[in-house]
């Protein structure tokens, strides 16, 4: 298992920050466009809910477009959401977003936890390819989220 924690101070308060990131439709603008990535259910809904199932389609490797599903499964209203990976790449992918306020704004926690098929093959390819990718995603949302909420 494999585990990335990222921390980010937005200079907003807490309450902008959960419409932010409680709405799924904002997850295109902090996701690099190499990954082409398009939510494909139809979202009734602008804020999670545990049990919402978002459909998405990405290019994350030589353009090669796969479907990934996930679940929302826990919703703490202004503190934490989690998302898990149901169809996709990943044989586990939990992701932990956590607010809480502080000086000057909010405190941003990811927690992700994955683990890749394959076996020993699935090492490999985390350790060649798979934890640069995912480490310059989360950079990449960094530096957006810092333009964005200056």
């Amino acid at each position: 298992m494999h585990k990335l924690e990222k921390k980010q101070r937005l200079p907003i308060d807490i309450k902008t920050a959960w419409e932010f990131f409680s709405s799924p439709k904002n997850l295109s603008k902090i996701t690099p466009s190499y990954m082409g990535f398009n939510i494909t259910s139809e979202l009734k809904n602008e804020k999670m809910y545990p049990g919402l199932f978002i459909t998405y389609r990405v290019r994350p490797v030589l353009g090669i477009p796969i479907t990934w599903v996930t679940e929302i499964t826990e919703v703490s209203e202004g503190n934490y959401f989690i998302d898990e990976q149901r169809v996709g790449p990943y044989k586990i992918w939990h992701h932990e977003h956590h607010f809480r306020e502080c000086e000057g704004g909010t405190e941003m926690t990811d927690l992700l936890y994955y683990r890749l098929p394959f076996w020993f093959l699935g090492k490999i390819l985390h350790s060649l390819f798979v934890k640069r990718k995912v480490i310059s995603i989360f950079d990449y949302r960094t530096e957006v989220l810092e333009k964005l909420f200056k």
